[in-house]
């Protein structure tokens, strides 16, 4: 049985992105507004408060983590685009997704990713250099631009398969 907190397998973790697979995370980064967006389209209250697994978030919750994590890949990415190896802030994402401010409308973080990617998207078609390095100071390791690009776009699809594969399995 697959297993449920990684509907699509466990994040990647590159160095480096080939350019046709760095053409294919850019546009899944450019596409996620839209493609989360439709995902959630129509959703009742109550299924918005559904977790996705036992144990896990709700649907609302998931909505407002992409956006608030995808805010962390923009910072993560000017960080590392704009200072020698820089060492990120992490957050703990958990706690996050308790604040009061995961409980607004969905739209609101909808609205938020969609600006978001767009300026994502740009600064992403301004790169030349994917190698730039940036530290995560929990494990310590130097990741590359290549790599936050490959784990964002793998982000953003991971939760969406959440909320499409509770709509299938109720049938929403």
């Amino acid at each position: 049985m697959p297993d449920a907190r990684y509907p699509l397998g466990p994040m990647p973790l590159v160095q480096s992105l080939t350019p046709a697979q760095r053409n294919e995370a850019r546009r899944a980064v450019a596409d996620l507004p839209a493609v989360l967006r439709a995902a959630v389209q129509d959703l009742t209250d109550a299924q918005l408060d559904t977790p996705y697994r036992e144990g896990g978030w709700a649907v609302r919750q998931v909505v407002h983590h992409v956006a608030d994590s995808h805010l962390n890949a923009f910072v993560r990415l000017k960080l590392a685009l704009t200072e020698p190896n820089p060492t990120i802030k992490p957050y703990d994402e958990a706690l996050w997704a308790q604040l009061p401010d995961t409980q607004l409308p969905v739209g609101v973080s909808l609205d938020l990713l969609g600006a978001l990617h767009t300026r994502l998207s740009a600064l992403l078609d301004s790169v030349t250099d994917w190698t730039r390095p940036w530290k995560h100071p929990a494990t310590g390791q130097t990741w590359t631009v290549d790599s936050l690009l490959a784990m964002y776009a793998w982000h953003g699809q991971h939760h969406t398969a959440y909320i499409t594969a509770l709509r299938a399995q109720r049938g929403w």
